[in-house]
């Protein structure tokens, strides 16, 4: 009888985390619905001010042209931590704690690389007197990608965090949990790079 009763009891502990990781992963794609309402006002947003360029500041094409090879490169930087946190989480399907660090820590360094590479892009235009008080099409620019760019930082802070949990813990309940909340965010903001480099840098110099 006792056995039974702790049967029940432990299924209902199960059934009641079970319900806990639904609400959450719930919660967190309502969350990843608000920023995508975000990231469209940024884009509509640019769209109606990339054409606001005044005589004598530069356009889409003038600056982006002769880099674009540079922001193709951190494009693939971002692409292939995406496929590499895949790898993190299928080694977390396995129980497989060490793997789970390792491709954490390969995504971490291809999210770094990203970070790095847009901060000198950044630095770079500021640098050449093309700021984002020049125009309004370099204000929406700036707005647009240093916002994603946020993301992706938070998420890289995020990352050391739950590494350091997992190191700890193990691949307890909430920590799984939080694997898959930040699985979710790091491919939406893979997503909206995609965009980004497509409306921004490939339609700007053509």
């Amino acid at each position: 009888m006792a056995d039974v009763l702790h049967h029940e009891t432990h299924g209902h502990d199960e059934h009641h985390h079970h319900d806990d990781t639904d609400i959450t992963v719930f919660g967190f794609w309502t969350y990843l619905m608000s920023d995508l309402v975000l990231f469209g006002t940024l884009f509509i947003a640019f769209a109606v001010l990339s054409s606001h360029i005044p005589v004598g500041t530069p356009s889409a094409k003038d600056l982006f042209g002769d880099s674009l090879g540079f922001v193709l490169t951190e494009t693939f930087a971002l692409l292939i931590s995406s496929v590499t946190f895949g790898f993190a989480v299928l080694a977390a399907y396995k129980k497989d704690v060490s793997k789970v660090l390792t491709w954490l820590a390969i995504t971490w360094v291809f999210g770094a690389c990203f970070i790095g590479m847009e901060l000198y892009e950044f630095s770079h235009l500021v640098h050449a007197g093309h700021g984002p008080s020049t125009s309004a099409f370099l204000s929406a620019f700036f707005t647009l990608v240093g916002t994603h760019g946020i993301h992706v930082t938070s998420g890289l802070v995020w990352m050391i965090v739950l590494m350091i949990q997992i190191k700890k813990y193990g691949l307890t309940l909430p920590n799984t949990r939080r694997l898959a909340c930040l699985s979710l965010f790091w491919h939406f903001l893979d997503i909206v790079w995609i965009c980004v480099f497509s409306v921004v840098y490939l339609m700007g110099v053509l």
